[in-house]
């Protein structure tokens, strides 16, 4: 089971060629089961950019797996953990919301389908987070 980072969607959106956006398009071809978060909803809508991609993209991404933290208080505290963990070994992440993104990928067991730096670097010092190999 795959989560689709933001990342990913916006790469494909705009139909750039790469490796993240090559095995996404392979998981639709195939009908493999895959879902988004919350905060990754929320980060593509906001690249919308007018109303009619915005209701576009609002309706169908609506109709996708959303996976939700599994405790609305611990799981925020685990993704800050991971922020916290990564600056401690030297790593700056540019986004909490990618720590958040992460922790809910280790909660659920997903492989994270993503093409940003951050989760490469989380998953340098974070045992548990699974990466599409891209």
């Amino acid at each position: 089971m795959y989560l689709v980072d933001t990342s990913v969607w916006i790469d494909s959106l705009r139909q750039n060629d790469n490796a993240a956006v090559r095995i996404f398009k392979w998981v639709l071809d195939r009908q493999m089961p895959f879902g988004i978060t919350s905060a990754i909803y929320q980060e593509v809508l906001q690249g919308a950019r007018t109303d009619d991609d915005f209701n576009r993209l609002r309706d169908y991404l609506g109709t996708q797996r959303f996976y939700h933290p599994e405790d609305p208080v611990d799981s925020y505290a685990a993704a800050a953990n991971l922020f916290r963990v990564c600056r401690r070994n030297g790593l700056t992440i540019r986004s909490t919301l990618d720590c958040l993104i992460a922790q809910l990928a280790i909660e659920h067991d997903l492989t994270l389908l993503h093409n940003d730096r951050d989760f490469t670097a989380i998953a340098q010092v974070v045992p548990g987070l699974k990466l599409a190999a891209i």
